[in-house]
């Protein structure tokens, strides 16, 4: 067992300090689950997590459940944990977890049944994977008499589904999300009208008891209910798309500057949700026109909703709900644990740093964190960030008190996720997810739970971990007494490392060929990647399929406060070490990100909305930077100098000609990683300063240098290989100019940049002959030579307005109106990553992936041998990572050829799809106009160099 001031490694457990096997309490070893055989049914990190808990439990009959589509293959395996569990007997195969449709899914839940019941398995563990929210497969395995370690069938009933859980939601006076959850009842009245229920249950052979229906709307819930158990479909569709325009008209009439979410009830992780552009956003005359054409979307987007979870088959709750989306809404969400008669909380979590309506960075919000907070910004005389904190130490009391609630209500006999979203000062809940979630470490490392013995307040265990937690109520329920939460750790952050490029599009296909050890401090799941070969310790490469979902990793710190666990995120990635062949990955932007909010402030308030305008204003500095020719900067630099020289000009070539190397590299590398340019950019946006068109830097320039190098992992390493560390002849000179602005500065009393240059410029100071002055000025000049290159940095935000993008005094953040113009995201999304450079008669693939020409099977496709398409139209859809990305036209253009056909065709990034005769003729730029363009762009950067 770990302690909590452990830090661990690899796959790290963060566990009690007890055996409840070897307890010398009676009451303690009562609560052991040796006699626990669970099926492991879910993948990725949560499967290896599990596996190491039952070990620690004393639970080592476990079994997995492995799918043919795994998303981590390497060599004659499919799956990481193969390593650890190496038992044959206790590894089953199956196509895939959920199967493709109902029927599919159907035989999947009893296939799982009959490989639990044939192997001995006493118990299902579905972690936070696909058959985790599945009430029908909960139900099964309940009946079939198998122990579900997680939240029982009802609970996924009442509080899974969203309609459902709403309606709990208002019954038991929790906030709710403006917006409307019953749309299939609206749609049968429409089809049917209230009158013409009973006559829809006859004339389909439903029984349906409404005499004891309170109202209308029970009735129709309860006739659908049958529809659902028979198999049929009494409404389809399309009528709730109908039923939904309706309402839609109404909202958008309401509200015409606001945009809406469509939500299918069994959704999750943003899968089945689509937004509704607000009325405003159309042209019209007048606003019935703009409410009508945004109000034609709707019977589309619910269909997308439907196809997208595979809920549109024949007999399946076709529900989608329709609410306000709040655009400015903070994602925070409240841990809840129960065990079916008791119930309470755990703090939360911030999930608001997320795109695509994945999460990527999240962060623990408590009590104890924000007191700390607001303690530090009184001291600080920060009266407004006092204020917004003191409002956040509100909102999550209530939240968490509602949670409870909710929990309570829906009787959650496991862990689960009390979903809200915040905006301002307002609170609405969203969904509870019935499931252990990604990021449950988060809150492991914040809290631990104690159990106490009712007849004996000195006889108790503490347990650490939640999926722990999770069996313990599995196999002991209502035995378990309810716990007392007991602070851990102070603050926690976790970023999810997804196979994804730097415009945080999926990337499937990469082999890692390299991960380096974790570093101290780091918490690393990664399905057991890092694990090397037992016999050799030599890293096995590792092949990022894709079937799944992108995630490859969860990389967790912990810290005193936010800043502190920001901090040593930040540290943990600079040390990481991921190489691979066609590997993409957002380590890099995770480090930008984690950097922005260290340099910024760490207590920012980011909304849902952040993360793209940040992507594109990551982007602006990638465009200003590929106009920049830094060779021809230097240069240019070198020349002034020796023009300037006179008698010193042999001198100041040595100096500028041995700095170049040194100077140039880390800044070519900057350059090349945008995401890595702007956390340096927020880290050091006080060391300069601009008046006009002149930088100023108030921290030394060859200490920046030495921090960039660290910054950029590439300090000297004896024995590290050259490429990826500072050269050793640029070393011995950094560290010669390093040392002597040390010593000048113990010499002078100072560590001020500014004084420094000011002292160097007058006579000699007292301590100081007039020839070591003399020597010192010379030393001076000559370590500076050259050194303004590095304004091209600073020069670089100044020319894309990239601070403009800042926190404000209340914690919000400032996004320029720019930086949210649909266009602009979209052209810089490819300016981070370069669509496949295509002949001018022929469209490319713009990622590897499943190929899909229609909107939905039975749909016409999006384009047909002969069709005129214009910018902006779909051609295609294609599948990565369980992600579905409609693809638009770059341009106009007639298609003359297909070259792929067929649903669900494995496509490679780059490869034709389409031949075509273009609108107009694209004109390509010629290399000496490459140069020349940048060029000129390189001279107006050197109008800041004085």
């Amino acid at each position: 067992m770990k302690t909590s001031n452990d830090y661990y490694l690899n796959n790290a457990l963060i566990h009690s300090d007890r055996k409840l096997i070897n307890a010398q309490s009676e009451w303690v070893r009562s609560f052991n689950c040796e006699d626990m055989k669970p099926l492991i049914i879910c993948r990725g990190p949560i499967r290896k997590e599990a596996m190491d808990v039952f070990d620690e439990m004393g639970i080592h009959g476990y079994g997995i459940l492995l799918s043919e589509k795994d998303s981590i293959t390497y060599t004659n395996a499919l799956a990481p944990e193969l390593r650890k569990l190496t038992d044959p007997d206790r590894v089953h195969r199956v196509p895939d977890y959920t199967g493709a449709t109902k029927e599919e899914r159907a035989e999947r839940i009893q296939q799982i049944i009959n490989i639990a019941h044939s192997n001995g398995y006493n118990a299902i563990f579905a972690g936070y994977g696909f058959m985790s929210e599945d009430a029908e497969m909960v139900e099964s395995m309940e009946n079939a008499g198998l122990n579900f370690i997680g939240p029982c069938s009802f609970t996924q009933r009442s509080a899974g589904m969203k309609d459902q859980a709403k309606r709990t939601a208002l019954e038991t006076g929790v906030s709710v999300t403006p917006g409307v959850n019953n749309a299939t009842s609206l749609a049968l009245f429409a089809k049917y009208g209230k009158d013409g229920l009973e006559q829809c249950a006859k004339d389909n052979n439903l029984t349906v008891d409404f005499a004891s229906c309170k109202d209308d709307e029970e009735k129709a819930l309860a006739l659908l209910a049958a529809s659902y158990s028979a198999g049929i479909d009494i409404i389809v569709a399309a009528d709730i798309g109908l039923a939904l325009q309706v309402e839609a008209k109404r909202m958008l009439a309401e509200k015409p500057n606001n945009r809406f979410r469509l939500k299918a009830i069994a959704g999750g992780g943003g899968k089945g949700q689509r937004i509704l552009n607000s009325a405003s956003s159309y042209e019209g005359a007048t606003l019935e026109e703009q409410v009508e054409k945004a109000a034609e979307n709707v019977p589309a987007l619910v269909l997308e909703c439907l196809i997208e979870l595979k809920t549109n088959g024949v007999g399946d709750n076709k529900n989608v709900l329709i609410e306000m989306n709040i655009d400015t809404t903070r994602h925070q969400e409240i841990q809840v644990v129960g065990n079916g008669e008791w119930c309470m909380t755990m703090g939360g979590r911030d999930c608001s740093l997320q795109m695509h309506e994945q999460k990527l960075l999240e962060v623990s919000v408590t009590e104890e964190e924000l007191n700390t907070a607001i303690a530090a910004a009184e001291a600080a005389g920060n009266a407004a960030e006092v204020d917004q904190l003191k409002k956040d130490l509100e909102i999550l009391a209530k939240m968490e008190h509602e949670g409870s609630v909710f929990g309570k209500a829906v009787k959650l006999d496991s862990v689960g996720t009390f979903e809200c979203i915040v905006d301002g000062e307002a609170h609405y809940f969203m969904e509870m997810n019935t499931r252990i979630q990604v990021e449950h470490r988060v809150t492991e490392l914040c809290y631990k739970l104690k159990f106490v013995n009712p007849d004996n307040q000195d006889d108790y265990f503490i347990a650490e971990s939640l999926v722990e937690v999770m069996v313990l109520i599995a196999r002991h329920t209502t035995r378990l007494p309810a716990p007392v939460r007991l602070p851990r750790e102070a603050a926690s952050v976790e970023a999810r490392l997804n196979a994804t490029n730097q415009a945080l599009q999926p990337h499937a296909g990469g082999i890692i060929e390299r991960w380096s050890n974790c570093a101290e401090g780091e918490v690393r799941d990664d399905q057991g990647i890092s694990m090397h070969n037992p016999d050799t310790d030599v890293f096995m490469k590792y092949h990022l399929a894709g079937a799944y979902d992108s995630n490859i990793a969860l990389l967790l710190t912990v810290g005193d406060t936010r800043l502190s666990s920001y901090e040593r995120l930040a540290e943990v990635i600079r040390r990481t070490n991921l190489r691979g062949k066609d590997l993409a990955t957002n380590l890099e932007f995770h480090y930008g990100l984690v950097n922005w909010f260290i340099g910024q402030n760490i207590n920012a308030r980011p909304s849902t909305r952040f993360i793209v305008p940040y992507l594109t204003a990551v982007g602006q500095l990638k465009e200003v930077a590929n106009n920049i020719d830094l060779k021809f900067a230097y240069n240019q630099i070198r020349g002034k100098y020796l023009s300037d020289a006179g008698d010193n000009k042999a001198a100041f070539i040595n100096a500028l000609d041995r700095k170049a190397g040194l100077l140039l590299r880390p800044l070519d590398m900057l350059f090349a990683e945008p995401h890595i340019l702007s956390g340096w950019l927020s880290l050091n946006h006080k060391n300069y300063s601009v008046d006009g068109e002149t930088i100023t830097w108030l921290k030394n320039p060859i200490e920046l240098v030495a921090d960039l190098y660290h910054y950029l992992n590439m300090d000297y390493i004896a024995g590290k290989p050259a490429a990826n560390m500072i050269w050793d002849h640029d070393n011995e000179l950094l560290q010669q100019a390093v040392s002597f602005y040390a010593t000048l500065n113990e010499r002078l009393g100072t560590d001020n940049f500014t004084d420094l240059n000011q002292a160097v410029a007058g006579s000699a100071p007292n301590g100081f002959s007039a020839e070591q002055w003399s020597e010192v000025q010379a030393a001076h000049a000559g370590f500076q030579a050259g050194t303004e290159i590095i304004s091209v940095l600073p020069y670089i935000a100044l020319q894309t307005g990239y601070f403009d993008l800042s926190v404000n005094d209340d914690l919000s953040i400032n996004i320029p109106d720019a930086l949210t113009d649909e266009e602009l995201q979209d052209k810089m999304a490819k300016v981070l990553v370069p669509p496949p450079v295509a002949k001018s008669d022929e469209i490319l693939a713009a990622s590897g992936g499943m190929l899909y020409p229609r909107e939905a099977p039975g749909m016409d496709p999006f384009v047909e041998v002969g069709s005129h398409f214009n910018e902006g139209d779909p051609l295609y859809i294609v599948e990565v990572m369980k992600m579905f990305n409609k693809v638009y036209a770059p341009f106009s253009g007639t298609i003359d050829k297909i070259l792929v056909e067929g649903d669900g065709v494995i496509i490679k990034k780059g490869q034709p799809l389409f031949k075509i005769t273009p609108d107009e003729i694209v004109i390509v730029e010629t290399p000496e106009e490459i140069k020349a363009r940048r060029q000129k762009s390189t001279a107006s950067f050197l109008q800041y160099v004085k």
